[in-house]
């Protein structure tokens, strides 16, 4: 496990070198900027299920976007699906995010594709397709909505399965004290029973983050994350059940 970890952040130090270094550029005067973080979790829980077999994860995101609206992140993490499967993650991202108006609401749209990539076991890696909207100030000030919707046609690889996820999230800060609120409803639909004894799931997440006014940047979250799949056992029934997710996020 330590090993992993090393390596893993090893792949995040150069993401986040590599953003500061960028930022020293003259970037900027040609409609570019650049921003990242790095994060360490308790378990890399997606979509409600753990990719590191409730072990913690070190990761990092850096991410180069265009005035324009274009952008390209990626996105590294540990895994672990147990046995010698792939232990590193590694995503790029390339997208595109504009300000759209709904009659009176003018919300952001931010559509891509994101590539889930495992370099020590490739025939699991596949695109997705993904859109959101992106509603800031929507119920109070300082609040964020953002309903998604990503589809696969090669879910974890194999070209007989695709999958769709719809996905719900709000956050809000709770006044001006540093706490915020934080809360997400997922569904995904396969077209084979691929979750499980089913063919589809429900996750969920709701917690509470506070923001560090002495370490700018510094935010650290405490959350509930789980799934309603049934049909495993052991090590995999634990990935799926609801737990407690802590971690601690320097943006840059």
């Amino acid at each position: 496990m330590m090993k992993k970890l090393f390596t893993t952040a090893l792949f995040v130090s150069t993401l986040s070198t590599a953003a500061m270094a960028a930022e020293d550029t003259t970037l900027a005067q040609y409609g570019f900027t650049v921003s990242g973080n790095v994060a360490l979790t308790s378990d890399y829980r997606w979509r409600g299920q753990s990719q590191t077999q409730n072990d913690p994860a070190i990761q990092g995101t850096v991410t180069l976007a265009h005035s324009s609206g274009l952008y390209f992140s990626a996105f590294a993490s540990n895994v672990d699906f147990g046995g010698d499967s792939a232990h590193l993650e590694l995503d790029p991202t390339i997208g595109f995010a504009t300000p759209i108006t709904l009659g009176s609401i003018k919300p952001t749209l931010d559509f891509g594709v994101a590539y889930y990539n495992y370099p020590s076991n490739s025939d699991i890696n596949y695109p997705e397709y993904y859109a959101k909207l992106i509603f800031a100030d929507s119920i109070v000030k300082g609040d964020v909505l953002t309903p998604s919707v990503a589809y696969t046609n090669k879910y974890a690889g194999d070209s007989d399965v695709s999958n769709w996820n719809f996905n719900l999230a709000y956050s809000l800060p709770f006044a001006d004290t540093g706490f915020g609120g934080v809360a997400s409803v997922g569904y995904s639909k396969a077209d084979k029973k691929i979750y499980g004894n089913d063919d589809n799931f429900f996750d969920w997440k709701a917690g509470v983050t506070y923001n560090f006014k002495s370490v700018a940047g510094l935010t650290a979250e405490l959350d509930a994350v789980g799934t309603n799949m049934d049909g495993y056992t052991g090590v995999l029934d634990r990935s799926v059940d609801t737990g407690a997710v802590f971690s601690l996020t320097k943006t840059f």
